[in-house]
């Protein structure tokens, strides 16, 4: 087990509109469809870590299934640099229409924060999958190098993005 969570503010991007103040904060909703059929098929491809992969990191974990408390690494390779985000598992959803977790950091992850990943299916049928998160640097070459990781972070959101619309089926 690599350690404690990083941060104090323990399931803070479920809980409710606000975030923790001295962060960035980052919350991001699209439209990825409609109807049950949609809703559960990115509602699986969140829970089975598929919008990660299909985000482009590479993902290890023994939880093939999100649970609370698994623990997962994403790896970002940017050329031929590589960068490891070790984080575990704070809260799961699991609902007729909301799905998705939230994931801490813990240590040698680049940043220090929580990220959640939400689909939704409002009284309309609308499929909606949101991205939450609150981070400051974890490391001292993220400190550093601000301006390009919060540049990665964006890049990196709008993958997760791209991929929630390819398991809907409508990129």
């Amino acid at each position: 087990m690599p350690g404690a969570l990083t941060y104090p503010e323990v399931g803070a991007t479920l809980r409710g509109p606000a975030m923790p103040v001295g962060y960035h904060h980052v919350e991001r909703r699209v439209r990825v469809g409609e109807g049950a059929e949609v809703f559960r098929r990115v509602a699986d491809g969140v829970l089975g870590w598929e919008v990660s992969r299909g985000a482009g990191l590479v993902v290890r974990t023994d939880a093939v299934r999100v649970a609370e408390g698994a623990e997962v690494t994403s790896t970002l390779r940017l050329g031929p640099v590589r960068f490891a985000a070790p984080c575990r598992v704070v809260g799961v959803l699991d609902e007729p229409d909301r799905a998705g977790f939230a994931y801490g950091t813990l240590p040698g992850h680049p940043e220090s924060g929580e990220e959640a990943f939400v689909v939704e299916r409002d009284a309309d049928g609308v499929v909606w999958f949101g991205i939450r998160a609150f981070s400051r640097p974890g490391t001292w070459w993220s400190y550093l190098g601000g301006p390009a990781a919060r540049a990665v972070q964006h890049r990196v959101t709008t993958r997760y993005l791209a991929a929630a619309r390819r398991l809907a089926g409508t990129t």
